[in-house]
């Protein structure tokens, strides 16, 4: 089976090793990035096939899980994308992109699995590029 690549931003320490633990257990390499800043730079650097994004909404820096996505959906307009958030769900329908889900905290880490499955299953296999 593939290797499928997840980007994580999350800035909190405990809840970041939840999620990798689960991600790992479901069969995902886990990748995790501290800022929107850094996960945008990782994004666009492309040196690592992403295959989903999972962010939190508020985060440390100036840039939130809302302009990640919108960044990422930019390099690929079919970029998988859930949304993990305590407190700003009700502005999911306004700021969140397209065909991306919204997980709202606390939530099980096997809903974060089936999620990533989820869309990855709804989402077309991306073309190797030479």
């Amino acid at each position: 089976m593939e290797t499928v690549l997840v980007l994580i931003i999350e800035d909190d320490t405990e809840v970041q090793g939840i999620l990798d633990e689960a991600l790992c257990e479901g069969g995902y390499e886990p990748a995790l990035a501290a800022s929107g800043e850094e996960a945008v730079t990782l994004l666009k650097g492309r040196k690592l096939p992403y295959r989903v994004l999972v962010t939190d909404i508020n985060l440390l820096g100036r840039i939130d899980g809302w302009e990640v996505a919108k960044q990422a959906r930019e390099i690929d307009p079919n970029f998988p994308v859930i949304y993990m958030t305590g407190a700003a769900a009700d502005q999911w329908p306004v700021n969140g992109v397209p065909n991306s889900v919204l997980l709202t905290k606390p939530f099980a880490p096997a809903q974060l699995v089936t999620a990533i499955s989820t869309l990855l299953n709804a989402t077309p296999p991306i073309a190797p590029t030479n």
